[in-house]
């Protein structure tokens, strides 16, 4: 039987309740039995301190801690949210070979991180589900999809497209928006880049979308996938085109390959993207 993993997860932005903890904890021996993992969740993980999971410094400490363990097999963000910007420079500059040798498990806000790492050339950066997903209707088979990729890196977790796909990454499109230009900006030429969206005006993302589809490294990448874009406000006059036309719009301007849709999104749907070449 092979070793039972260890699964450590913080909260670099919004803080999670004790309960979906135990609910996780306990969906794990439930569905993976012999082969359920232990998760271990850093206490930070449940303070509160304004917008966030503690103060800045206690959620880069906890995230150092949990990454630099060598006890430790994975790091799984909670949650997102807000806040790892705030930390993730300081946080990122004190990883030691231990963090280097774990699988880092996130979306939305912890992208910012993934973002951080995969410039290090951290090799096993993923875009998924998080435990905070099992808080959505029928979100259980997003928590399952994640652990599946921790435990044992099933590819019925993986988006459909990575299979066939040399280089990959994922963002979610404010996020991306707010990692170029920074020290956290990763080298995206020649991926197939996969971008997603929840809650923002169409016109919103538009402007994003000429920022991103701007960057001298984006306009390397092989081309761009479009996830699920959901929740968007209604505004007070019609954009006049939809998130699909948007993106043909501007990858067209900027001779990026628009090259179709991505199953990834801000639902329980959402699947693993690993960064890089998938290794199998």
């Amino acid at each position: 039987m092979a070793p039972t993993i260890r699964i450590g997860v913080v909260a670099p932005g919004t803080r999670i309740e004790p309960a979906l903890a135990e609910r996780v904890k306990a969906f794990a021996a439930d569905h993976f039995l012999d082969r359920a993992p232990e998760i271990v969740f850093h206490p930070q993980c449940f303070l509160s301190a304004g917008h966030f999971a503690g103060d800045d410094e206690t959620r880069q400490k906890a995230f150092v801690d949990y990454a630099n363990d060598p006890a430790l097999d994975a790091i799984w963000f909670a949650r997102g949210g807000y806040g790892a910007c705030r930390i993730a420079e300081a946080a990122l500059a004190q990883l030691n070979e231990h963090a280097r040798k774990k699988t880092y498990l996130g979306y939305s806000d912890g992208g910012v991180l993934l973002a951080g790492l995969y410039k290090l050339g951290f090799a096993n950066v993923a875009h998924g589900p998080m435990p905070i997903d099992l808080t959505r209707a029928d979100g259980e088979g997003a928590v399952k999809r994640a652990l599946s990729w921790l435990i044992e890196r099933a590819p019925e977790s993986v988006e459909l497209g990575v299979m066939f796909d040399a280089k990959t990454a994922a963002f979610n499109i404010m996020i991306l928006h707010s990692v170029l230009g920074t020290p956290l900006e990763p080298d995206l030429s020649g991926h197939v880049l996969m971008l997603e969206e929840v809650g923002e005006y169409l016109y919103r993302i538009d402007r994003a979308l000429f920022h991103i589809t701007s960057s001298a490294n984006v306009r390397r990448v092989k081309g761009i996938k479009l996830g699920r874009v959901s929740a968007v406000p209604e505004n007070d006059k019609p954009f006049g085109a939809t998130e699909e036309e948007i993106v043909r719009y501007w990858c067209k301007k900027a001779g990026i390959a628009y090259l179709g849709r991505a199953d990834i999104g801000h639902d329980v749907e959402n699947k693993v993207v690993p960064f890089g070449m998938l290794k199998r």
